[in-house]
């Protein structure tokens, strides 16, 4: 199965849930080119791994991640982020 035909929407930033036990989420997401998922805050720790595209990850920390296939970032909690896709981009999201 391939993440990007879960999203089947003509949304810029798409979300499904894979799977989710009892407590924790493990979350496909994607973003279109040009497209940002705006600045918010984790209330517990994630890790989003990049999928495909290219994308890049800021946070109020000043740390700045370029995001390609195979790169992953660990999401501190209450540490605001946002995400922006310079191509349509899909990532795992675990948190």
């Amino acid at each position: 199965m391939n993440l990007k035909n879960l999203h089947t929407e003509s949304k810029p930033v798409q979300t499904k849930v894979l799977f989710e036990p009892t407590e924790s989420k493990v979350i496909s997401l994607q973003i279109a080119k040009g497209e940002t998922l705006k600045e918010h805050v984790s209330k517990i720790p994630a890790l989003l791994v990049c999928i495909s595209g290219n994308a890049v990850f800021t946070d109020e920390k000043g740390t700045v991640i370029n995001l390609t296939s195979g790169v992953y970032v660990m999401i501190e909690e209450n540490i605001k982020h946002a995400i922006k896709a310079i191509e349509e981009s899909n990532f795992i999201l675990a948190k």
